[in-house]
């Protein structure tokens, strides 16, 4: 594949079709400041959009760096050929009707690989695609208006939607766009490919990725690796339901897993923030793009209410951010600065006393700004210029931009509303080092998400190609987990329900479970707590038919969790921890890591569990064995990685830990033969 930054910071610009689309893109060229050369090819036109036209790509008298072709499907494959042919940088494919349009057209996919064939290693963008503006080098290959400006360093954003794009560059918060890339339907370049080949460029300093699906996982930990060796923080805004799960339909795993476990485990693996919304999504790439990866989640918030103050607190405990307790050198330094009417505390409420007095309010800002915090936000809400008089608000700007200077702190001035930040006064803000913020969820949820976070150094395991699987019974299944190192019960497999020669070297109590049920409870698939043979005989005619395995039954339990894995086509295999038993899908209770996944990442997974106090010991209650728990859950790993080829699905539940042990009461495999 040729280099990409040709493609993305031209020379020259080829722009195939003579329509709207093609004259808009010449037009939003020029208007942007494109000082290269620019291409018209049409077959009988003698210009379009005042640049002369040429019959086709193989009379142009050099080799564009970049093309825009906008004409029907069947043509763009043809002309991408000749693009090939010429020696052309890249190409950007407006057509749509391609393997994304393959539900309404049966036709579309053919057409796909005849225009990956077209292009060989020729860069495209696309098919499906706007194109993409560079504003860091006055580059713009866009049919389309656009609200970006040149800039000297910004964020560079990825997306899967061209309409999302152009919003994007609307905004109005304050943010430096350098790169705004459509990818289209990602025949050719995934977005890791392109987010990967603009980790080269030094003036980009996040990148922000808006994701419908993932393709080339490695490639992904590939550009997760490189980002984070760089220093250049990535933030995700995913969105749409991943199709993993879907075939595994009898089991509480694939319940509780969800549509979407899958891709926030992905992300999670390569250290990629995920944003909730588009407000987040943008807070968060200007945070970064500003100050770079947050120390930690420790905040000081500083405003002129107490119902703002309120609202940051209950706020950043939603978003996980913390606000410290004020230190006693921050007490003096408030009290000297406030006076003794003010109560201290952190979110700060300083009252309206000192507004107006510039002087005053850079001394109780910097008062509170302290080297244990990762940043301190200062809550500032503008008035309407078409209504009032804003020049009122100029201390608080002049303060703010005080305190950064004198303190060199990370310092946002943050308003409570978004519409309340106006662009200009962004602007300045952020010219000088204060992070303009526009809302304060979008705000404490950026300063949640800006943490450094290292990719996952194993690489992922793959999954094997779609087979028809068959589920094991609960005893063979048990038997291919225990040579891994899963701990199972004593007992006996009774295939003729009048032999019960082999239960008496069991140790009572014992549970009757019948085979070939997914789920038994409620299905007369179980017996439990048999105390003799009798209470055997006496309970077997009321199960349901086939095989019944009888197993001693575990009884210093202290809880019973779930470990189950699924194949996610999309992601790998994903392993979901948590509460277990009869209860596993009311509980709701799990976590989800891809495999392999270490002990540190599965230990703070199961931090997270809101059983998590049971294991560790409750009221009184011993803890279970921790390390037969990990033990249990690394069996489990090491199966699935010895057979990712045809394996479909495993459940262990209820795993019974106890203070000594991890022992599998239950277990579940569907695999291909």
């Amino acid at each position: 594949m040729q280099p990409l930054l040709r493609l993305f910071n031209p020379k020259s610009i080829a722009v195939i079709g003579g329509g709207a689309w093609g004259e808009a893109v010449l037009h939003q060229a020029r208007k942007f400041g494109y000082v290269g050369t620019l291409y018209a090819i049409h077959p009988s036109k003698p210009e379009v959009a005042g640049v002369k036209a040429w019959a086709g790509a193989h009379l142009l008298p050099e080799a564009p760096d970049a093309a825009f072709v906008g004409i029907n499907r069947e043509a763009t494959v043809g002309a991408v050929e000749r693009l090939r042919k010429k020696g052309t940088g890249g190409a950007v494919c407006f057509a749509s009707g391609f393997a994304e349009a393959t539900a309404e057209d049966a036709s579309g996919a053919d057409a796909q690989q005849r225009l990956l064939r077209a292009a060989g290693d020729m860069p495209i963008l696309g098919p499906n695609c706007y194109g993409f503006i560079n504003a860091l080098d006055r580059v713009a290959i866009w049919p389309d208006q656009h609200g970006l400006v040149p800039v000297d360093s910004g964020v560079a954003i990825l997306t899967q939607s061209s309409n999302i794009s152009i919003n994007l560059t609307m905004q109005m918060r304050g943010l430096p766009i350098g790169y705004m890339v459509t990818c289209g339907n990602q025949a050719q370049l995934s977005q890791a490919h392109i987010a990967e080949a603009l980790l080269d460029d030094p003036r980009v300093t996040a990148i922000g990725l808006h994701i419908e699906g993932f393709s080339d996982l490695p490639v992904w930990e590939r550009f997760a690796a490189e980002a984070y060796a760089k220093n250049i923080p990535v933030v995700a805004l995913k969105v749409g339901a991943s199709e993993q799960a879907r075939t595994a339909t009898v089991s509480h795993t694939a319940s509780l897993a969800g549509q979407d476990s899958g891709a926030q485990a992905f992300l999670d693996r390569l250290g990629i923030v995920r944003s909730p919304d588009l407000s987040s999504f943008l807070e968060t790439l200007k945070l970064l793009h500003m100050t770079g990866p947050l120390a930690s989640r420790n905040i000081a918030s500083i405003s002129c209410s107490g119902g703002e103050a309120s609202l940051a607190a209950d706020i950043g405990k939603a978003k996980a951010v913390r606000f410290p307790p004020l230190n006693d050198r921050q007490k003096t330094d408030l009290r000297a600065a406030l006076g003794p009417k003010v109560a201290l505390a952190n979110p700060l409420d300083y009252h309206t006393y000192i507004w107006r007095d510039e002087d005053a309010m850079t001394a109780a800002w910097s008062a509170i700004v302290d080297p244990a915090l990762a940043l301190t936000m200062i809550v500032v809400d503008f008035p309407r210029a078409d209504r009032c008089d804003p020049a009122d608000w100029d201390c608080a700007i002049n303060a703010a931009l005080r305190v950064k200077a004198d303190t060199g702190a990370n310092i946002a001035m943050v308003a409570s509303l978004p519409e309340l930040m106006p662009e200009e006064v962004a602007l300045r803000l952020s010219a000088c080092g204060v992070v303009p913020m526009n809302g304060l969820p979008a705000a404490l949820q950026a300063m949640a998400d800006a943490q450094r976070k290292a990719p996952s150094a194993a690489a992922l395991l793959q999954p094997g190609p779609d087979r028809d699987a068959v589920l094991l019974s609960e005893a063979d299944g048990k038997r291919a987990l225990w040579p891994y190192g899963l701990a199972i019960p004593g007992g006996t497999l009774l295939r003729d329900r009048t032999d019960l020669s082999n239960v008496t070297d069991l140790r009572f109590p014992v549970v009757a479970k019948v085979q070939g049920l997914a789920h038994k409870t409620g299905a007369a698939g179980i017996a439990l707590d048999l105390q003799s043979v009798q209470d055997i005989a006496d309970a077997l005619p009321r199960l349901a038919e086939g095989a019944v395995l009888i197993e001693e039954m575990v009884t210093d339990v202290v809880a019973e969790l779930l470990i189950g894995v699924v194949r996610d086509p999309a992601h790998g295999f994903l392993l979901t921890i948590g509460a277990g038993g009869t209860l596993a899908e009311l509980w709701d209770d799990t976590a989800s890591l891809l495999i392999p996944a270490s002990d540190d990442d599965i230990a703070a997974a199961l931090d997270t569990l809101r059983i998590a106090p049971l294991l560790s010991g409750y009221r009184g209650k011993p803890p279970i064995d921790r390390k037969a728990l990990l033990d249990a859950i690394n069996a489990v790993q090491a199966y699935v990685t010895d057979h990712a080829d045809t394996l479909a699905e495993i459940e262990v539940n209820p795993l019974l830990c106890t203070p000594t042990d991890a022992i599998a009461a239950d277990a579940l495999i569907r695999k291909a033969p």
